[in-house]
């Protein structure tokens, strides 16, 4: 039964939105994809910004290949900056990314665009922090065919950057946890513990307790998560981001399990599926569409509470300083504590507790407090009796009428682990009779043909209406396959004719072959962006540590743009003195509502106010550490700083020697 392929026309970006899902692992991605990203950005061996989130080239094949069967794409990480030794190796890698089928690199270290790359896209990470239509520019005119910017911005400074990135694509993160820092300017963690943010293990000291002091030393705040954010939730403002230029809509959490990403990337594919069914010139920038066998619901997952943080402007809420961890939904509150019991009263008498959930409350300092359940038995109504995994007389704050939420849902958790979508694309099937048998066409929805042919004698069929009914529901019978019918024709002539069941599933299957073979021969890898020559100049001529410059390669790039003295990376341990450790949108004077700004008579004048520095001191055990606060009204940011830590150098001394740069009065005359 030979078949014959035509292959599809290609489409445009400018017209695609990109549900861009993360993915910890291959088996995560394939789930992702399973349930409607348009892509998935995973790390590979090395030089991720997740260190604990690495994949074998072997694995992030497996997911390209299940992938591209949907027209979606893969783009790996190798967002971290890189040390002189290590650039050869990182060449390797991403050859070995690309011979492995994946579709982009996402890159921070400007070396990488200096190298000897496959013909692979490269796009900007958030590491690179883009918030000015000038670095935006700067960088597609460097060859970066796409770029994530910073999740501060608003909706006006987006629209500002779309007026002149008129070839990269604009992509947004629109779900997830927040960075107190603006992506690429947080060194906290290197100067505190030796782990770089930058080189993807960010030791997360925003999420820790803080006690906050003024000038004259007193307490503002004390031991408040006060650079602790909630998380990110764009899901009522993707029109505007849309209609603002954004084409890529990023998904947080590379570290986040299979349930939350399945959840997560269903709630929006949902939501864009509505858009796209109300905007007919756009559409999805892969095939298929998804059935959930579940009703998505983002606040089942990890979350400190949903912001949409900057952008529709500043607002009060967007904190978490009670605490970073997630509290779970509120069920209902306690109504009896026994000797090795308590008897919570849920809120619906048709909710349930089972074995293994995970409850959470406030104890009487602010804190949250949990524990999982052992045993979980019903009392009759709305009431439960719970047997914790822990001895009654350990659970602080534990008390008769406290709010009880719930941080982990077994049944739930049993509903995510199994199957829970179906991604399908749309077939039209058409059977005619042909002088040697029958020919099977088929036609995707997005273009792609196929058909094949069965060389079968005609024979009339003593009952035509049955005979049309057996062949309709044969060829319908699409099931394990990546496709769903939409329209079954039958020509009169073969559907009066007689055809075995056996005859008709293999033309089928023949007919489904040729078009995976259409398919797969119609898909092409995206190109590269080619760079502005000459070289375009870099909006600034001097480079600080800033810039995260931490090999040789990196300063020649920023030399070729012009750029005439060129800073070492904070990892290069040259800035040894007080420095910004930290560069925040976010204003704890503003969230203490101790602003000047927010004074009656002088809200919102920019530029003619001036707020006096905070103390903020670490708590715990091992607490102590000052930092400090200073407020630049102007731009409306906050500068964190501080130095680092002596046992940071030490270590670093103790470590075989490393190669990175460091800035030398030659760079100076370059």
């Amino acid at each position: 039964m030979p078949a014959t392929i035509a292959p599809a026309p290609t489409n445009a970006r400018a017209d695609e939105i990109e549900l861009l899902a993360p993915a910890r692992d291959a088996d995560i991605g394939i789930a992702a994809i399973d349930h409607g990203a348009d892509a998935v950005y995973i790390g590979g061996p090395g030089w991720g910004a997740r260190d604990k989130a690495s994949n074998s080239v072997q694995d992030i094949e497996r997911l390209c290949r299940h992938a591209h069967r949907v027209n979606a794409r893969i783009l790996v990480t190798v967002n971290t900056i890189l040390r002189d030794d290590e650039l050869e190796s990182a060449r390797r890698l991403c050859w070995q990314l690309h011979d492995a089928g994946a579709d982009a690199l996402i890159v921070q270290d400007m070396a990488l665009a200096m190298l000897d790359l496959p013909p692979i896209q490269l796009h900007a990470s958030t590491q690179t922090d883009i918030r000015t239509p000038e670095k935006a520019r700067f960088l597609q005119d460097a060859g970066f065919a796409q770029m994530v910017l910073a999740r501060e911005l608003t909706l006006e400074q987006i629209r500002a950057i779309r007026a002149v990135v008129d070839h990269a694509t604009l992509e947004f993160f629109i779900h997830g946890a927040l960075c107190v820092a603006y992506s690429g300017q947080c060194f906290i963690s290197h100067a505190h513990t030796g782990r770089s943010a930058n080189r993807g293990s960010c030791s997360q000291e925003c999420r820790l307790p803080y006690t906050v002091t003024d000038a004259q030393g007193r307490v503002v705040a004390h031991e408040k998560h006060v650079l602790s954010l909630k998380d990110n939730d764009q899901s009522a403002n993707l029109r505007a981001l849309i209609d603002a230029g954004i084409r890529s809509f990023k998904i947080e959490g590379r570290y986040k399990d299979l349930a939350t990403v399945k959840n997560v990337t269903a709630h929006y594919r949902l939501l864009f599926d509505a858009i796209l069914d109300e905007r007919p010139e756009l559409h999805a920038s892969s095939h298929g569409r998804t059935r959930f066998f579940f009703t998505p619901d983002p606040e089942r997952g990890f979350n400190r509470g949903g912001i949409d943080y900057f952008v529709n402007g500043r607002r009060m809420d967007i904190g978490a300083f009670d605490t970073p961890k997630h509290a779970g939904l509120p069920v209902g509150h306690v109504q009896r504590i026994g000797a090795d019991h308590f008897d919570v009263q849920l809120a619906d008498a048709s909710m349930a507790l089972h074995n293994g959930d995970a409850l959470t409350w406030v104890d009487l300092q602010g804190h949250l407090q949990g524990v999982p359940v052992n045993v979980a038995r019903p009392l009759g109504g709305a009431g439960w009796r719970v047997e914790p995994n822990a001895p009654i007389a350990e659970l602080k704050g534990l008390r008769k009428g406290v709010e009880i939420s719930r941080n982990r849902d077994m049944a739930w958790e049993r509903l995510m682990a199994g199957r829970t979508s179906e991604r399908t694309i749309a077939v039209d099937l058409r059977l005619s009779r042909s002088d040697a048998g029958y020919v099977l066409r088929v036609a995707d929805a997005h273009g792609h043909t196929a058909e094949a042919m069965l060389a079968q004698r005609h024979e009339r069929s003593r009952d035509a209406a049955k005979g049309r009914a057996v062949i309709h529901e044969q060829l319908g019978k699409l099931g394990g396959t990546l496709y769903a019918a939409r329209e079954i024709r039958i020509d009169d002539d073969a559907a009066a004719d007689f055809l075995p069941i056996g005859a008709i599933n293999a033309l089928r299957r023949d007919a489904v072959a040729a078009l995976d073979a259409a398919r797969s021969a119609a898909f092409r890898r995206w190109l590269p962006l080619p760079p502005v020559e000459p070289p375009v100049p870099y909006p600034e001529d001097t480079l600080t540590y800033l810039a995260n410059v931490y090999n040789q390669q990196a300063a020649a790039f920023y030399a070729k743009h012009g750029v005439k003295l060129v800073g070492a990376a904070y990892e290069s341990h040259e800035e040894l003195g007080d420095v910004s450790l930290m560069i925040t949108k976010h204003c704890v004077r503003w969230s203490l509502s101790l602003c000047p700004k927010q004074a009656k008579g002088v809200q919102g004048v920019q530029g003619t106010v001036r707020a006096e520095p905070l103390v903020l001191t670490s708590a715990g055990p091992n607490g102590g550490e000052k930092l400090l606060l200073r407020f630049d009204c102007k731009p409306c940011e906050m500068h964190v700083v501080g130095r680092m830590r002596k046992s940071v150098l030490k270590q670093q001394a103790a470590e075989v020697p490393l190669t990175f740069y460091r800035q030398r009065p030659a760079a100076r005359r370059d």
